[in-house]
């Protein structure tokens, strides 16, 4: 287990004797270990001053995690009964946003513990500071896909799919070093670009086409996230040109407002008041950015609804964009880790127009 980790989110139990943590991916976050149960109950139990519990089904033969006490149980067990022995009736219980109703609504009606509230946030905000660890992870993927950014440009050529170009990508990546992607790869042409979560069909490639990639892989088991809009044959010109040139600057303006103690509702306010002053406001139809680790979406926004104040070492993404089917859709994105001062930018392959011969 990571000692480190878990202290943290037991810090950040406000009010709150004890939490169960059901994700399996925070679980592995804090153990080290991967567990799938499908639809059997899986729970780590952290308290103040006491070893972490895990209960897990004996289907899975975990044998030992160092510093975790493992409570194994069989299919048709009390699971209420064996969860009682450790959680006490007057206690309150943080629940992970995770548990299904099927395991917390008998827990409720056994009068497990006094209360239940979420105590996910505690989890959450622990993970949402990377350590040195996770940071060099993050440089690792991002670089990975700076590269593989190059090598996916060189997939465009006269003829070629959507479905086509995606289709190749993991290979790539692979080759690269990634262990597979964060998310299916999103490759669109023409005024497929416009909608901000195509996915590939089989539109064909044509002159003067906008192509978009948004792209991520795995290193480590974290992730990156980058996206680069290119131009097959043909500059873009007028009002497209204007749409592009919009964008990069939110981005980059967007990016020199991060550093510690900012708002992340004022950093989307940059990125917006930008497109919106350049005429192109409700073509901005996303907030501008997301946290990212082992999830290439976690908790934490950068919108115009979350006041959070940023903390050294919160990595999420800058992804202005701008939807407009009848003239454009671009969007430029790119990861960055905040310092006290400012920020790193996890991503190196540039924000210039580049045309596709």
């Amino acid at each position: 287990m990571n000692k480190e980790r878990i202290s943290n989110v037991l810090t950040k139990l406000d009010g709150v004797d004890a939490v169960l943590v059901c994700d399996p991916i925070a679980i592995y976050y804090l153990c080290g270990k991967m567990l799938h149960a499908g639809e059997r109950f899986l729970g780590l139990l952290l308290k103040r001053d006491k070893e972490p519990v895990l209960f897990l089904n004996i289907l899975f033969p975990l044998k030992q995690i160092e510093g975790v006490k493992i409570v194994n149980y069989a299919d048709g067990d009390d699971l209420c009964a064996m969860l009682s022995e450790y959680i006490k009736a007057d206690e309150v219980l943080g629940i992970d946003k995770t548990m299904q109703a099927r395991f917390l609504l008998p827990m409720q009606k056994y009068g497990l513990a006094k209360d239940y509230v979420d105590g996910s946030l505690a989890v959450d905000k622990t993970r949402a500071v990377k350590d040195e660890e996770e940071l060099a992870y993050l440089r690792k993927s991002s670089q990975i896909n700076d590269m593989a950014m190059a090598r996916f440009k060189a997939l465009i050529h006269e003829g070629v799919s959507e479905k086509e170009v995606a289709d190749q990508t993991l290979a790539i990546y692979k080759e690269l070093g990634a262990e597979g992607f964060s998310f299916p790869s999103i490759v669109a042409f023409g005024k497929n670009s416009a909608d901000p979560h195509h996915m590939p069909d089989d539109t064909i490639l044509k002159e003067g086409d906008a192509v978009l990639f948004d792209v991520g892989c795995t290193y480590k088991g974290y992730c990156s996230d980058m996206t680069r809009t290119f131009f097959y044959k043909h500059a873009p010109e007028g009002k497209r040109k204007e749409v592009y040139e919009l964008v990069r600057k939110a981005n980059e303006e967007a990016t020199k407002k991060v550093k510690e103690g900012v708002r992340l509702c004022d950093i989307d306010k940059v990125a917006r008041d930008i497109i919106t002053d350049g005429g192109y406001g409700p073509y901005f139809t996303h907030r501008l950015g997301h946290f990212i680790g082992i999830e290439d979406h976690e908790y934490g926004d950068v919108s115009a609804a979350f006041k959070d104040l940023t903390e050294v070492n919160n990595v999420f993404s800058i992804e202005p964009g701008i939807y407009d089917p009848e003239t454009l859709g671009c969007r430029i994105e790119d990861l960055v880790v905040v310092t006290k001062d400012s920020c790193e930018v996890l991503n190196s392959y540039p924000h210039d127009i580049e045309i596709i011969e």
